[in-house]
């Protein structure tokens, strides 16, 4: 790609014009219809990943067979570095729960990036510390929320600014997708919706939601 394609990305904001050529080189996009697996469990899949617009569900099937989410990731968000760091197969599903188009960025110009740009490892140490959060504070949610608190939850960790920075207060997103990406039935998500429409939280609309207070929506069910 050329760089001023990317020069708008999250992490190239920081980078030096060299450092900015070299990383766009390394850079192309694809596509992925809805449905789509970017990668299963236990396959390669060598590139740092950036979404520029859709939404990917990080997942996988416990030996129960319950559904588990890690996240999900939408506009301007980057995933997968710890998979390329550690040159892993990947220990989770990727899906497009929508039309999705990303960026994809091989292992060597990832590396490089890491090896030499202050900037760019700057803003890893950022993201890195923002993902944590987001798991841990999932696996204690899961465990002792309700339903229609972890659908609220979900929506808040996608207008996360470190996350998917171009998500902004504005999801689009069906009811279809928001049940996928928070592992509860469609009924559910539509009985909390009304209910956090209600709060004067959100506001529902076909295909898309807009999020009026980010911090209490996170808060919903404390």
């Amino acid at each position: 790609m050329k760089p001023e394609q990317i020069e708008s990305v999250i992490w190239a904001r920081d980078l030096s014009r060299e450092e900015l050529v070299r990383a766009s080189s390394g850079v192309v996009e694809r596509s992925f219809g809805k449905g789509s697996y970017l990668c299963h469990r236990g396959d390669r899949f060598d590139y740092w990943t950036g979404v520029v617009d859709g939404l990917v569900k990080m997942s996988s099937i416990a030996r129960s067979g319950k559904a588990i989410t890690f996240a999900g990731i939408g506009a301007g968000g980057w995933f997968g570095e710890g998979s390329v760091l550690k040159s892993e197969p990947r220990k989770y599903d990727l899906v497009a729960i929508r039309e999705t188009r990303l960026l994809l960025m091989n292992a060597s110009t990832f590396t490089w990036l890491c090896e030499n740009s202050v900037g760019f490892n700057r803003f890893l140490v950022r993201q890195l510390n923002e993902r944590l959060a987001q798991f841990i504070a999932a696996t204690e949610y899961d465990r002792l929320l309700a339903p229609e608190a972890r659908v609220a939850r979900h929506l808040a960790w996608l207008c996360n600014p470190i996350l998917n920075p171009d998500v902004h207060n504005r999801i689009e997103i069906t009811q279809e997708d928001l049940s996928l990406l928070a592992a509860v039935s469609r009924q559910t998500v539509n009985r909390s919706l009304s209910t956090l429409q209600t709060a004067g939280l959100i506001r529902v609309e076909r295909g898309a939601i807009d999020i009026f207070d980010v911090d209490k929506l996170a808060m919903f069910g404390n």
